[in-house]
């Protein structure tokens, strides 16, 4: 009798652990905030992360890292040839918490050169933050960047920027954003200017003007705020009549004709909400966030091999969107970074990585803040962790604690650069292999190799050529190795398929080439895009694919 009640008290109590479990993922998913920033280089992505960051609370003084006004560098830039150049050219993640919700910032590559990595950290994110030069509009890179986003379905809100600079007319820009990207802007908030000076924005939700005091500090503290009602004789007397009228003309033409927002149509992705300001000043950074955080839509469910993955199922699952060497040189460690789709993460979950069939001890997990990292007790969908790798975990990896979901595959970009990488000294080969290893790991890189009279020469192949002077700075600082790089006149490739004697005639043309990727699929190099096509159109013993399959 003892036995049997034993066993019901343990049932009961197994009950009253799971229905726990399940309030507390219900409520810890509600209030989580997963997102990224995208934008064309200098528009000021890594300025408005660092504000996002000042007002949230994460930090009290914003480095300015295109003036130089201050000794501090920009939180997010942790790389020294980022804090150089004043450029980001690594994804970091930035957790912070604000008015009850827990926000994860996945801080992207600003250069073009990068875009491989910045698609790989949407691929982690549930909302996007577009962020739009007030001078330029969609430039070449946002318009990359945001079809990325479309793809993935991802809700997208815009920031205009630099409006405290003269810039395209609100209305007139808003209708370029429409006709090239084929989205609706719906303005949440709107510029108020004395026809030459930002002043500061309307806010269409609670009808009221914020008006910003620009203090001497170059926008490294919360701007002071002052709220007038649109019809309050005070806006007349700051901006003048004939500007306040405008004013009052321009939002009356927003509330009769402008599209209406709506919750459903913004995470269908149909519409965008639009917010102005300047993140160099912080004029309408905190309306931005306040209505972001209530707007954003929370971790969704997660396609898998298996069917759909609610973000409250109790089982952990994550998957592996990027990998990181050396974040701390002086521990050489190796830091891959997973995204929770599903239950709790506490130190010593076990996981199964599905790829490779292996068991894992989630031991140490960590977040971040820039280059300051702390274990993590808990972690909740939504939540990007760091976990030691040892060299197992590979991007897009799916690990579960139970059954085997697989979660959608992320595959590489065809690369549009390629060099031969040479090293002067052969003692220190070995380091270099160890280094084009790590680097190709974690995407930095694409790493190939070309048969050749002294074995494999690897062959370096990038989307942008600055990824080039990135993996030279960190093989002399990170691995000691100085290495030369050797350009190859090609500028397209794609995987090939097919009888292998036909690969190899093929690439044995006089504009085409043969490399091999570490798991020894066959790449075609072209030296052009026209020859590409042209060989697609005449070889049909042979198919070219832009991703990597198999």
């Amino acid at each position: 009798m003892a036995d049997a009640d034993a066993v019901e008290a343990t049932e009961i109590g197994s009950r009253g652990a799971e229905k726990t479990l399940a309030g507390a993922l219900e409520a810890e998913v509600r209030r989580r905030r997963t997102f990224a920033i995208i934008s064309h280089p200098d528009a000021g992505k890594t300025t408005l992360t660092e504000k996002l960051l000042l007002y949230g609370g994460a930090i009290h003084l914003a480095g300015s890292v295109k003036a130089r006004r201050a000794v501090r560098h920009a939180t997010s830039d942790w790389m020294e040839m980022e804090r150089e150049r004043g450029i980001s050219v690594t994804s970091s993640v930035l957790q912070f918490d604000y008015d009850g919700y827990r926000i994860n910032l996945l801080d992207t590559p600003g250069h073009q050169d990068f875009s491989e990595d910045t698609y790989r950290t949407l691929m982690a994110a549930d909302s996007a933050v577009m962020l739009l030069d007030n001078r330029k509009g969609v430039e070449t890179q946002t318009r990359k960047l945001f079809e990325v986003c479309r793809l993935r379905r991802i809700p997208i809100f815009t920031f205009v920027n630099k409006c405290d600079r003269i810039g395209v007319s609100p209305l007139q820009l808003l209708d370029d954003v429409e006709s090239e990207l084929g989205i609706a802007c719906v303005p949440l908030t709107w510029p108020v200017t004395d026809g030459s000076q930002f002043l500061g924005v309307f806010d269409r939700q609670d009808r009221a003007i914020h008006l910003f005091d620009k203090g001497k500090d170059h926008g490294a503290q919360r701007a002071g705020t002052r709220v007038a009602g649109l019809e309050d004789p005070e806006v007349d007397e700051l901006l003048g009549q004939v500007a306040a009228e405008r004013l009052r003309e321009e939002i009356e033409l927003l509330d009769e004709v402008g599209t209406p927002f709506d919750l459903k149509r913004f995470h269908a992705g149909e519409i965008s909400p639009t917010f102005f300001g300047s993140a160099l000043t912080n004029f309408g950074v905190e309306p931005f966030l306040r209505r972001f955080l209530v707007d954003a839509p929370p971790p969704p469910p997660r396609t898998s091999s298996i069917g759909v993955i609610e973000p409250t199922d109790p089982r952990l699952t994550a998957f592996v969107f990027k990998i990181q060497a050396n974040m701390d040189p002086k521990h050489r460690d190796r830091i891959a970074f997973a995204r929770i789709c599903s239950g709790k993460y506490q130190p010593g979950a076990m996981v199964t990585n599905i790829r490779s069939g292996k068991s894992l001890r989630l031991a140490e997990a960590q977040q971040f803040f820039g280059q300051d990292r702390e274990a993590v007790e808990e972690a909740w969908p939504g939540d990007v962790v760091g976990l030691h790798d040892r060299g197992t975990l590979r991007i897009g990896d799916t690990l579960s604690s139970k059954g085997e979901p697989e979660f959608e595959a992320i595959p590489p970009f065809s690369p549009e650069h390629f060099a031969r990488v040479q090293v002067p000294d052969p003692l220190r080969r070995k380091h270099l292999d160890k280094g084009l290893l790590e680097l190709s790991e974690e995407g930095a890189v694409q790493v190939f190799f070309q048969d050749g009279g002294a074995g494999p020469a690897p062959v370096i192949g990038v989307v942008g050529p600055l990824q080039f002077e990135v993996l030279l700075h960190r093989l002399e600082h990170e691995y000691q190795v100085t290495a030369r790089l050797d350009p190859m006149p090609y500028r397209d490739a794609r995987w090939v398929s097919g009888p292998m004697r036909e690969i190899r005639r093929v690439a044995n043309a006089v504009d085409a080439a043969l490399v091999f990727d570490r798991l020894e699929r066959p790449l075609l190099l072209f030296r052009s895009e026209w020859v590409r096509q042209a060989t697609e159109q005449r070889e049909k013993g042979i198919e070219l694919h832009r991703v990597a399959t198999g």
